[in-house]
C-alpha cells in the first residue's frame, strides 16, 4: 500500500467515525473504495492502470454518489495503434451489459473523433487520387479535424440535447456526411481518437484517458494494420510521419491525462476492472 493511499484511508476513516450518516462521509467512502481498487490495479503483476491523478478519484466519486447529476464526458486518447479503440469498445460493451442487468436503458454515446476530419473529397479528385492528394496534406495534425464542430456537440450532449453527428469515410475519398448520425444524451459520452486530448477540444472532457504502450509493440502492430490494409512501401513513410507528429501533438497529452491505462493488457483486464468499478455502483444504488 502506498504512503498516498494510506493517508486517504486515514484521514477519510477519520472523518467517518466523526460523521457517519452524512452525506460527505457516503461520498469519502466511495471514494475510499475507488482508491483501493485503482491502487491495486496499479500494483498488480499485469496492471491496466498504469497511473492516475489522486483528484481523479474524487471526481468520479463525486459523479458515482450522485453528488454530480450531469452526463459526464470522458476522451480517451493516444497514437495510432496504441489499442484507444479496442479499449473504448470494451468499456461500451462492458458499461451496456452492466446497464441491461439494471434495465436502465442508454446510459453511453459514442462521439467519434475521426468523424470530425475534415471533408477534402473534392482535392482528392483534383490531386487524381488519395496517394497524390496526400502527398501535400498531413492527417496527422490537430489542424486537419474539425475538434470545435466537436467540442460544440459534445456540450450539447451534456446538456441534455440529442445530436446529429457527421460520418467520415475512412476508406480513402475522404468524404465526410454531415447530420448524418442522431446521438442521444446519456449518463456517459465518451470519445477517443489520435487528437481527442489536444488543446481545442480536451476541455471538453470530465475525465482524460491516455493509452500508452511500449513503442516497438506500437509499431509491430502498425505494421499488421498497414498490411492488412494494402498500404505497401508506403507503410514505413506514414508511419514515421504519423511517429514524428505524435511525438509534437500526442504524447504531450499523457502528463495531462486522469488515467493512464495500459494499451498492452490482457482485454479482458479492461473489462474485469471495470466492473470493479461498477461494483461500487451497485451497491450504491441497487442493493437492497
Amino acid at each position: 500500500m502506498t504512503d498516498t493511499l494510506s493517508r486517504e484511508i486515514e484521514t477519510i476513516n477519520n472523518f467517518n467515525n466523526k460523521y457517519v450518516s452524512s452525506p460527505i462521509s457516503n461520498l469519502n467512502t466511495v471514494e475510499l473504495q475507488l482508491l483501493k481498487i485503482f491502487e491495486d490495479e496499479v500494483n498488480s503483476e499485469n496492471p491496466v492502470i498504469l497511473d492516475y491523478k489522486p483528484a481523479s478519484i474524487r471526481k468520479l466519486a463525486r459523479f458515482l454518489t450522485g453528488e454530480v447529476t450531469r452526463s459526464a464526458s470522458v476522451g480517451v486518447a493516444g497514437e495510432t495503434a496504441s489499442g484507444k479503440s479496442t479499449i473504448t469498445l470494451d468499456i461500451i460493451e462492458t458499461i451496456e451489459l452492466f446497464a441491461n442487468v439494471f434495465s436502465l436503458g442508454r446510459v453511453i454515446t459514442r462521439v467519434n473523433t475521426d468523424d470530425y476530419y475534415y471533408d477534402r473529397s473534392e482535392e482528392v479528385k483534383r490531386a487524381g487520387g488519395m496517394a497524390e492528394f496526400a502527398k501535400n496534406y498531413d492527417f496527422d495534425v490537430p489542424e486537419a479535424l474539425e475538434l470545435d464542430l466537436m467540442c460544440k456537440h459534445i456540450q450539447e450532449l451534456l446538456s441534455g440535447k440529442s445530436v446529429m453527428l457527421p460520418k467520415y469515410d475512412m476508406s480513402g475519398t475522404t468524404i465526410r456526411w454531415d447530420n448524418h448520425t442522431l446521438a442521444k444524451p446519456s449518463k456517459i459520452i465518451i470519445s477517443e481518437g489520435l487528437f481527442t486530448l489536444t488543446e481545442k477540444i480536451k476541455g471538453a472532457f470530465d475525465f482524460k484517458v491516455y493509452v500508452d504502450i511500449d513503442r516497438e509493440i506500437q509499431k509491430e502492430r502498425f505494421f499488421v494494420r498497414a498490411n492488412e490494409r494494402g498500404l505497401g512501401a508506403s507503410a514505413e513513410k506514414i508511419y514515421n510521419n504519423a511517429s514524428n507528429k505524435a511525438e509534437i501533438y500526442i504524447r504531450p497529452c499523457r502528463e495531462e491525462a486522469d488515467i493512464v491505462l495500459s494499451g498492452e493488457a490482457q482485454r479482458a483486464g479492461y473489462k474485469i476492472f471495470l466492473n470493479k468499478i461498477l461494483s461500487v455502483v451497485e451497491q450504491l444504488h441497487f442493493s437492497k
